[in-house]
Formats: structure tokens, sequence, C-alpha cells
């Protein structure tokens, strides 16, 4: 592993742990050539996944960009950090397993959309906003309207 500071090739493992829901290896390195200390996470990946734009184009899947987007929609609302990376770990193990290497990005907005429907209502409408380029005032009105009032 390089180090991120120096660019020094070979960086030593000094302590390896898994996550607290297993779904990775935490290691703590040191590297030699400037004495920096650094974290690293390894995470089984099943299959190359690629993503396909609306427009077409194709890129390849980006778990961070998966976890910034949910993490955005979920900012100032009362729900750990924890439970959002098991969210994202139990979407991409589902778009692994669908057997599919090229996803469409609706697919994969819907299913975000879904996720944080069951979590957050709050964050849900903030995705919802972006996702369906919501462009004024009336969009969130339909859009929450259309909401089931909770039962309490």
């Amino acid at each position: 592993m390089r180090c991120p500071f120096c660019g020094h090739d070979d960086t030593q493992v000094k302590d390896s742990r898994p996550t607290e829901d297993n779904s990775a290896i935490r290691r703590r390195r040191f590297c030699p050539g400037c004495g920096a200390r650094f974290t690293t996470f390894e995470r089984v990946q099943l299959r190359e996944l690629t993503v396909i734009k609306s427009m077409g184009q194709r890129e390849p899947f980006d778990r961070d960009k998966l976890l910034r987007s949910m993490r955005i929609a979920l900012r100032k609302r009362p729900v750990d950090a924890d439970r959002i990376d098991r969210l994202v770990n139990s979407l991409v193990r589902q778009l692994e397993s669908s057997g599919e290497s090229e996803i469409p990005s609706k697919q994969i907005g819907e299913m975000v959309m879904n996720a944080l429907f069951n979590l957050d209502q709050v964050a849900y409408v903030r995705y919802a906003s972006v996702y369906k380029d919501f462009r004024e005032a009336s969009d969130f009105n339909e859009f929450v309207g259309t909401l089931k009032p909770e039962v309490t």
C-alpha cells in the first residue's frame, strides 16, 4: 500500500481488526519513509459493477459516492453513522448479488429511495428532491402529498 503522505511504496500493517458489522477489515498502517500513520479499509467485492447513466454513459460503481449521497440526505437527522454504513453495505450486497454487472442508475436511485423511506422520511424527501430534480416549491408539495401519514 502506497503512503498517501509521501508516496512510499512499502507501508507496514500495525493493527488489523474487523469493523463492527464485519463487512470490512480496518487496518492501521505505518510508513517507514515519513513515519506517518493512516487507516485503510478492505472490503469484499463480489463483482465489478458498472453504472449506466440516464444518457447512456457508463462509469464504475462507486460505493463512496452512494455513501456520500445518503449522508447528505441524512445530515442533521437522528440516524447513527454506523446505521448508514450498514444500509449502504446492504444496498451494495443487493447490487452485487443481483447477477448483473451493469446496473441502471435509475435502479440504484429507486433502491436508495426505498431504503430512505423506511429509515427517515425527511431524508427521503431530501434525496427525492435531487433525484427527481424538483424545480419549484410546488414539486415538493406534490411529492409530500403522496406520502402516507404515519400511524401513531
